[in-house]
């Protein structure tokens, strides 16, 4: 039964690979909810579930520093509201395309119910590429992208943030645009804000950090910990940063990290405070870190050849493949966390479940982001700012609530340690029961 709604829907959205593949991870995780409840197969829920309630596509025409006109497009995918409001990034990459969104925010909507938060599942963003652009091109891309999209966005409607390409940078830009047309101060419309104007504190190293506390949690099922183990971590911008950054205040080492490049080993760890000024301030390559710090920079590797216990893919979709996991075992990997949406490959995890890999997946691991967010809108809504340490502390709770809660699901399905059956099925009925309770809607 499973696969013949699969199929309709590969035929109701064709092209769209990485969509696909994220419908049928969690597809296949769920036929021993179906096998309890197949009255739920009868409701149409699977076909509701995987149809965006909204899908928004338009041209956003903007002029470059010489006066040259370009024109984007733009998208916004409202995808499931029935335990909030759209909740979702923006991201600004040139591989942007509609399934790329529909994937992400197909699976934003399970990693929003993860948190326990009203919100609901949204995502959005476009094929301009801020790489290489000044402040006042990205200030124009983002003037043009907001005054259509704001007409589709409220603090009670939908509530966009950053992500890949999109950072307090634009996100200014965006918010300043949106007062603008609409004349109204509406903190909650988007989150990832400056902490002096709206902001919340710890947004920035909310998903690194929150990456890292439910790796630890992971761990500790086996009465392991991160003190002594080494890390590597895939990307090094924002994500990656935080998550060696808090990885290290736990006692493990960090020793790699990549970009486009290559990736950088250093055995005794990773200069965090020089990679920093590198990646986020200068905006700079791992090349240039590897010159001023002696680290040694491999061009165009695979940083998973690395051995370590702990590997943490936080750049892109699929970038961990089946060899790669397969070079993790060998090297004696412990425990693999998602820092990016997707980023291992269907044969990339199977080799790591079978090789019994602690294995959390992105739509768990790596929700800090989307919860600290949540936060963010709290403190909008009551007009109030939290310390950094009141914020993080709210933050490691829900973090730990998701990963005892994918952990006690997958024991109840009878799926003991298998984390992404867990929280797949633990979203899926969070989503169903506000589906199922607000009627055909």
């Amino acid at each position: 039964m499973i696969e013949k709604i699969y199929d309709r829907i590969l035929h109701r959205n064709p092209g769209e690979k990485e969509f696909h593949q994220a419908v049928w991870e969690v597809l296949e995780s769920l036929e021993p909810v179906f096998a309890r409840r197949p009255e739920l197969l009868d409701e149409s829920l699977i076909e509701r579930l995987c149809e965006p309630e909204r899908q928004i596509i338009f041209r956003v025409p903007w002029s470059d520093d010489s006066g040259k006109t370009h024109v984007n497009r733009g998208f916004r995918v409202e995808f499931n509201s029935a335990l909030g409001p759209y909740k979702g990034g923006l991201r600004f990459h040139p591989s942007v395309n509609l399934g790329i969104i529909k994937f992400l925010g197909f699976e934003q909507t399970f990693k929003n119910a993860l948190t326990g938060m009203p919100i609901g599942g949204g995502k959005g963003g476009s094929d301009f590429d801020p790489k290489g652009r000044s402040d006042a091109e990205v200030m124009r891309f983002c003037q043009s992208f907001m005054t259509e999209l704001y007409r589709h966005l409220g603090e009670y409607t939908d509530i966009p943030a950053g992500d890949i390409g999109v950072g307090e940078r634009e996100i200014g830009y965006l918010f300043g645009q949106y007062r603008r047309i609409t004349n109204r101060w509406e903190a909650g419309v988007l989150t990832g804000k400056g902490v002096l104007w709206g902001g919340s504190q710890a947004r920035s190293e909310a998903t690194g950090y929150g990456l890292v506390v439910f790796t630890a949690e992971m761990l500790k099922t086996r009465g392991e910990s991160l003190e002594g183990k080494r890390v590597v971590v895939s990307g090094s911008g924002n994500v990656a940063i935080h998550a060696m950054e808090k990885a290290r205040q736990l006692g493990a080492v960090p020793i790699a990290c990549s970009d486009s490049g290559g990736y950088v080993v250093e055995e005794k760890g990773i200069d965090l405070e020089l990679l920093k000024e590198v990646k986020l301030a200068e905006r700079g390559r791992l090349s240039a870190y590897a010159e001023r710090s002696g680290a040694r920079f491999v061009p165009d590797g695979r940083v998973w050849e690395v051995p370590c216990e702990v590997a943490l893919p936080s750049a892109t979709q699929n970038e961990l493949d089946r060899d790669d996991a397969a070079t993790l075992v060998r090297n004696g990997v412990l425990a693999v966390g998602e820092g990016a949406n997707m980023p291992t490959t269907p044969e990339g995890v199977r080799v790591l479940r079978e090789a019994g890999v602690l294995f959390g997946p992105g739509k768990a691991a790596n929700a800090g982001g989307v919860a600290t967010s949540a936060l963010e809108m709290q403190q909008n809504a009551s007009r109030d700012s939290w310390t950094f340490e009141h914020t993080e502390a709210r933050l490691t709770e829900i973090m730990r609530h998701i990963h005892d809660l994918c952990h006690t699901t997958a024991e109840r399905y009878g799926r003991p340690g298998d984390y992404v059956a867990g929280a797949n099925i633990a979203g899926f009925e969070l989503v169903e029961r506000g589906m199922v309770a607000q009627g055909l809607i």
